[in-house]
């Protein structure tokens, strides 16, 4: 990301970081497929790029995992920034949803904030196609469960209405907490960051879940971290 706010592709195998604008940051993004009895769970889509011949990033890395776009069954969403929230609809023809077989589960305050705010956190002509689809379910509540399995609850840590996610199984607890938990560090470290809408209270909820993950052994996900996208915290 350079300093017009504008995220571009950047290949860490090909490329050199010293050679994009001043200001520019290296951003890590990766969306989670999470696999249960009943579902096939997207949570969070993206950028929503799409590579040279058209073909969406996320189609492609959800094919390397060996599962078809037409598979996912629920996608869930923490938030609607663009980092997040680029792949709800199709590179190439936004009135379209990427997932055509999947339920959208989105926060309706989360998405109206998003349409009237608009740029440069949000791009509201991505998340167009939800308006009108019979495929999203709204939430309205501040918490609550989904078939039974899945629990969410809105934090107002990262953003005004981030929400974040259980998945409960009998193998065990999945923790999604999108940016209010978006990397590893963050989660051993207190800090107050100030790209957060309450950063006190990201610092305080992250502490607070790390420790709860550590006696229930929850499995962690973190969005923005590839070094260790995926941790349990019974492995310390």
């Amino acid at each position: 990301m350079d300093n017009t706010k504008q995220f571009v592709p950047f290949d860490q195998q090909t490329e050199n970081l010293q050679s994009r604008p001043g200001g520019s940051l290296l951003v890590e993004i990766q969306p989670f497929v999470v696999i249960t009895t009943n579902d096939i769970l997207l949570l969070d889509t993206g950028l929503g790029f799409s590579d040279k011949d058209g073909k969406m990033q996320l189609h492609k890395n959800l094919a390397k995992a060996g599962i078809e776009p037409s598979a996912v069954t629920k996608v869930l969403m923490s938030h609607l920034h663009k980092d997040h929230a680029g792949g709800i609809s199709l590179d190439n023809d936004r009135k379209q949803l990427s997932l055509p077989g999947a339920t959208y589960y989105i926060q309706q305050r989360e998405f109206d904030l998003a349409v009237k705010k608009g740029f440069p956190s949000f791009i509201p002509g991505e998340l167009h196609a939800l308006s009108d689809s019979n495929k999203v379910v709204w939430l309205h509540d501040d918490e609550g469960s989904i078939d039974g399995y899945i629990h969410y609850k809105v934090t107002g840590a990262h953003s005004p209405l981030h929400q974040v996610f259980w998945l409960k199984d009998p193998e065990g607890i999945v923790f999604f907490g999108g940016d209010d938990a978006p990397q590893l560090h963050q989660m051993k470290h207190r800090f107050v960051a100030k790209y957060d809408y309450d950063g006190k209270k990201a610092m305080e909820l992250r502490k607070e879940w790390w420790l709860e993950g550590e006696k229930e052994k929850w499995t962690f996900l973190f969005y923005h971290d590839i070094k260790t996208p995926v941790y349990k915290k019974a492995e310390d």
